[in-house]
């Protein structure tokens, strides 16, 4: 892989370690980018699953990124004032470190950030799950902006952290579970997340500019998967299949999948691993 022309962004040691044992390891890595008001906690099964499988994991974080969600909650305005660029760039000076070009698999705002590095040449293949839209894609289904209304409504939320109340995680992730899981799901795993990234995504077809913007045509993208819920409110079937013909014109090998029965915590609720045996099954094929 080549180095980066601009300096690497400072990580953590955590992840500086991640990267140490995927390098010393024989295993091809694979790099999970966490979404919107999750931590990189979030992917720990899938982590253990994929690492069964005989590839090893790295789970970085977004910039500041606290440990764990006990922090986050205790400190939750670190995670103000960070944009779709920077936190793509961060990715980036994390995969450049590693010796050998890696899978990618991101969730909702880390399946776009999946897109982005991929179209930066990045990945040996890919997999995004959910993921949220960007620039040349159209569809704007009524539940996507309900979803994303929780920043949105105060423009002043731009620069600032925006939590989920329950209603809203119940709303925008976990739909397609009963309630108690719903609970169990947003005690564990939702933290607040910074307002940029949503303005920047609804703003990109306006915006010529936009960090919200993915090299579709790049020919060193790779194979990718686009996985999409079928219930999911935050990004719409309409969305994910935008992304998929947006991405078709790639000459990587480009193929969408709709999970059933599904929501936007598809990756984290009781039927993940069904979402990580088909991001398996497809990763086999080509790294």
């Amino acid at each position: 892989m080549s180095a980066a022309t601009a300096p690497a962004p400072t990580i953590t040691d955590h992840e500086a370690e991640q990267v140490a044992r995927a390098n010393a390891s024989s295993s091809a890595p694979v790099v999970f980018v966490h979404g919107l008001w999750l931590l990189p906690s979030s992917w720990e099964r899938w982590a253990a699953f994929f690492e069964e499988a005989g590839y090893v994991a790295v789970t970085p974080g977004w910039p500041d990124d606290p440990a764990t969600v006990e922090e986050a909650r205790a400190n939750p305005e670190v995670f103000a004032g960070k944009g779709i660029g920077e936190i793509a760039d961060y990715q980036e000076g994390i995969i450049r470190r590693l010796e050998r070009k890696p899978v990618v698999i991101g969730h909702s705002f880390g399946g776009l950030l999946t897109m982005i590095l991929a179209g930066r040449g990045l990945a040996a293949a890919s997999v995004a799950i959910s993921p949220a839209p960007f620039r040349g894609v159209l569809p704007l289904p009524i539940s996507a902006l309900r979803a994303a209304s929780a920043a949105l409504r105060n423009p002043a939320n731009w620069n600032r952290a925006v939590p989920l109340s329950f209603e809203q995680f119940r709303y925008s992730f976990a739909n397609a579970v009963d309630e108690d899981e719903a609970k169990e799901l947003y005690l564990g795993y939702s933290v607040a997340g910074p307002g940029e990234p949503l303005f920047q995504a609804a703003a990109a077809n306006f915006n010529p500019w936009s960090e919200a913007k993915v090299d579709t045509k790049n020919p060193e993208r790779g194979p990718m998967l686009i996985v999409s819920a079928d219930t999911d409110h935050t990004v719409p079937w309409a969305i994910a299949n935008a992304s998929y013909k947006k991405q078709q014109k790639n000459e990587g090998a480009t193929e969408i999948v709709k999970m059933k029965g599904r929501g936007h915590a598809l990756t984290i609720d009781k039927g993940w691993r069904e979402v990580a045996e088909t991001a398996l099954a497809f990763v086999r094929r080509f790294a």
